[in-house]
């Protein structure tokens, strides 16, 4: 069918439509919990937010908040942005979902029937617009957080990905591969989940240029891990990093003004990835030049960094880790007020502090130079409690209590392995990612704040035997918790849907389905695995 652009083109715009009005007719009218207010307010106003910010979507709510009549309807324009980014967000989807069912469908260009078409534009509009009513998502769509405008970057990148896929033989198609390099950019001012897709892209690309084998699978998922990690420590922090040392040079050394030392390094980037342009087309590289020009417009991306700056200097009312110099803004980066958690090996939660070890200098600002002010403490527990992947580490009395209830640790005895995996599969995975899976496509119990209880926040099927067995019967709930307004029944039906459509995925385009796998592994599992989070996280607010 020749019309087929045109058609994929009206549908996806109509889905659009729809997901715009939902959002926008149920959008909240001031802020929700959590960090919405302080969100709207940085963004109102410019504003230096928690760390690591949010530049981006700070000039982006800016622009929305010009709108507003009235200083009352500041925060209803920045919730308006976000329900706008997430009706984009549901057309990438769409887009993705047709780009993606048209490969299994159609075997030879130009063979396209009316009923592939309408299978094609039906796959698309169910599986957007199932996103577009999710628990979750929806809720994101109508408030001032970052999670809606990341959710559109993530879209944006997947679907101009496939774009690439199908010029990818054609002259210019290198093009949407230093698009996609600049919108990760941009992205890095928002949310860093967008840098989640980078192996996903990455076998995109390796299942179009090249014959799969077990060895080149192996090399492209070295090749996407080493490239995840180039642009979230090396380039986000390790050029800042990098920087400070020529800020503390320059000014501590050559009595220099401040800031020179940073602008210095940022010329010699400049001027490196310019010879490097230069040196590559003259001597036919073509991958190089690609890959210079990847990182040129991701730097440009990661340049709104830079409002942080100047903001901060501006010193306004809300100037979170006040940012005004290089080692503040590395401190700001790197979300050190956080503190550490350990990732694959480390303290159990009862380990005793045997030394502490001194770490690198903090420096502050002086009348015309850095100065040192404390250096950081590196505590070292004692070996026979530390262990392998640590999950409970945490020594805050509350958190204690709540490892030793999902782990069943007895008494004051140091936790074994197994309940180490134990606490990271029930409360981890279990409590704080498959609850709120299910939550969006089995059904959901309330919308009370839960922390294992069997009467909050659980996720609900609405087969009573089935629910019976987790929470016990519902006859002995109380009128107020059976009504609840956010309770929802959906019987497994979509959770069903979508496992029926995940295995005819594999059966149909098998490199296809792992390229979406990956995509769900690593936006989900991987983040719960990589954060270590201890109990009681402030996440629900619907």
């Amino acid at each position: 069918m020749n019309n087929y652009r045109l058609i994929n083109n009206i549908v996806g715009w109509a889905v659009f439509l729809i997901a715009a009005i939902v959002y926008i007719t149920t959008v909240e009218p001031t802020g929700s919990f959590w960090d919405c207010g302080e969100f709207i307010a940085a963004a109102y106003k410019l504003q230096v937010g928690h760390p690591p910010g949010a530049p981006f979507f700070m000039l982006i709510g800016r622009f929305f908040t010009l709108f507003a009549p009235d200083v009352t309807q500041v925060a209803i324009m920045v919730n308006y942005m976000s329900a706008l980014a997430s009706a984009f967000t549901i057309l990438f989807l769409f887009w993705t979902i047709t780009a993606l069912a048209k490969k299994f469908i159609v075997k030879e260009e130009g063979s396209l029937t009316t009923s592939g078409l309408v299978g094609i534009m039906g796959a698309g509009a169910v599986g957007a617009l199932a996103g577009t009513f999710c628990d979750s998502f929806w809720f994101s769509a109508v408030e001032g957080e970052v999670y809606a405008t990341s959710s559109f970057f993530t879209a944006l990148v997947v679907w101009a990905m496939l774009k690439w896929e199908s010029v990818a033989d054609e002259k210019h198609n290198l093009r949407w591969i230093i698009f996609i390099a600049f919108m990760m950019g941009l992205s890095i001012g928002v949310h860093l989940l967008n840098l989640l897709t980078i192996p996903a892209l990455a076998f995109i690309y390796y299942f179009k240029k090249y014959p799969v084998t077990r060895k080149g699978i192996i090399w492209t998922s070295i090749a996407a891990v080493v490239i995840l990690g180039v642009v979230q420590f090396g380039v986000i922090a390790g050029l800042v990093n990098i920087a400070s040392r020529f800020e503390l040079l320059f000014v501590n050394s050559f009595g220099l003004p401040f800031w020179s030392g940073f602008f210095f390094f940022m010329i010699l980037v400049a001027g490196a990835i310019a010879y490097g342009l230069k040196y590559s087309s003259d001597n036919g590289k073509p991958i190089l030049n690609t890959a210079l020009l990847c990182f040129a417009f991701l730097l440009i991306g990661y340049s709104t960094y830079g409002t942080i700056v100047i903001r901060s200097i501006a010193n306004p009312p809300m100037d979170e880790n006040n940012p005004e110099h290089p080692f503040s803004l590395l401190s700001y980066l790197n979300r050190e007020q956080y503190g550490d958690r350990p990732l694959l090996f480390g303290q159990h939660y009862n380990a005793d502090v045997i030394k502490q070890e001194k770490g690198s200098w903090q420096y502050a600002k002086g009348e015309d130079n850095y100065e040192k002010t404390t250096q950081k403490i590196i505590p070292v527990y004692e070996k026979e409690k530390n262990t392998f992947l640590p999950r409970m580490y945490s020594a805050q009395a509350n958190h204690v209590k709540a490892y030793k209830q999902w782990a069943g640790v007895e008494g004051d005895a140091t936790p074994t392995f197994g309940q180490n995996m134990k606490f990271m599969f029930s409360y981890q995975l279990g409590w704080m990612y498959w609850r709120y899976f299910f939550w969006n496509f089995v059904g959901r119990q309330n919308d009370i704040q839960g922390h294992g209880e069997i009467t909050h926040g659980n996720w609900l099927s609405g087969i009573d035997g089935l629910d019976a067995m987790r929470l016990g019967p519902k006859e002995k709930l109380p009128e107020s918790m059976d009504r609840n307004k956010g309770r929802n029944h959906f019987y497994f039906l979509p959770l069903l849907l979508g496992l029926i459509g995940l295995l005819y995925h594999f059966v149909k385009s098998s490199k296809d389905f792992w390229v979406v796998a990956l995509l769900f592994f690593f936006t989900g599992i991987a983040i719960v695995l990589y954060l270590n989070f201890p109990p009681y996280q402030p996440r629900e607010r619907d």
